[in-house]
């Protein structure tokens, strides 16, 4: 995906990305709300139209919002809840929301990944940063490990419905690529610049690749509890960047069933500490074994 050259910086419509699918994650716009109109959104940010409008384009192909002609573009999800857990009790179905709050909660937060785009969790590590600089919360330490799958990987999805033009598999693809790209410099930065700012001693992030395609999302906190959900295959439509809209096979992570497993440490054969055990293994395998650093 190209950046755009017209607004200053060169990546103005990506900043506003980023901050609208902030606004959609922490519930600043709620579920069926509607967003602000164009023309209020390009006077707030100081952008033009233009990049207002590829900013929706985007939001729409990824699942955040429906756009209508006429009738702005209304929020259609959220990646997860956010907000402070009401029990430390194990759930059947969990939220990234509250457990990454819990994680952001501890003087040191470590965290392991395996995901196919980063996207969700970007959104939860930007408002977690905004937590820190609030002064809500104060973690000694940030020790991150992502695994994502190879750039050179040719994945089952996207994939078009239908034969297309020739190379519409690569513009797909490079699509995914893009927006992956996107989210890990998006996280990254905003770690990052938690310590540069004094406001964590200690910052550690390292992303990796594997040649395997993401049938799951897996988030471990290391001896404490994990979340796992599996990727499910729909029919969408993905707008490319030269405008053609394409019906094809994706997934979609934002909003997809997580369950919680939690690791108890009075007993070690419990299906929470055994899965936590096994999941924990599995990641450090691929981790050391598999994966290759960018």
């Amino acid at each position: 995906m190209s950046d755009e050259r017209g607004d200053v910086g060169g990546t103005e419509w990506e900043r506003v990305l980023a901050v609208l699918r902030t606004r959609i994650a922490d519930g600043s716009y709620a579920l069926g709300s509607q967003l602000p109109p164009q023309r209020e959104l390009a006077e707030e940010f100081e952008v033009s139209r233009d990049t207002v409008q590829r900013v929706m384009r985007e939001l729409n192909s990824e699942g955040w919002i429906k756009s209508r002609q006429g009738s702005g573009s209304r929020v259609m999800k959220r990646p997860t809840h956010v907000g402070t857990p009401r029990q430390e009790a194990p759930r059947m179905r969990a939220a990234l929301g509250t457990f990454i709050t819990r994680a952001f909660a501890q003087p040191v937060v470590q965290l392991d990944v395996f995901t196919l785009t980063s996207e969700s969790l970007d959104a939860h590590i930007r408002l977690q940063a905004e937590h820190i600089r609030l002064g809500d919360i104060h973690p000694e330490r940030i020790e991150l490990r992502m695994l994502l799958p190879s750039e050179s990987l040719e994945l089952p999805y996207p994939r078009a419905m239908e034969p297309g033009e020739p190379g519409q598999l690569g513009q797909l693809q490079e699509r995914l690529r893009a927006i992956t790209r996107r989210h890990t410099i998006s996280l990254r930065t905003a770690l990052r610049n938690l310590q540069t700012e004094g406001l964590v001693p200690h910052v550690q992030v390292e992303i990796r690749h594997v040649p395997l395609t993401p049938a799951f999302k897996l988030y471990l906190r290391p001896g404490t509890e994990a979340l796992f959900g599996p990727y499910e295959i729909v029919e969408r439509a993905i707008l490319l960047d030269d405008g053609t809209e394409v019906q094809a096979k994706d997934v979609l992570g934002l909003g997809s069933t997580l369950t919680r497993h939690v690791n108890d440490e009075g007993d070690p054969d419990s299906p929470g500490s055994v899965f936590m055990e096994s999941m924990q293994a599995w990641f450090n395998s691929c981790w050391n074994l598999l994966a290759e650093s960018p």
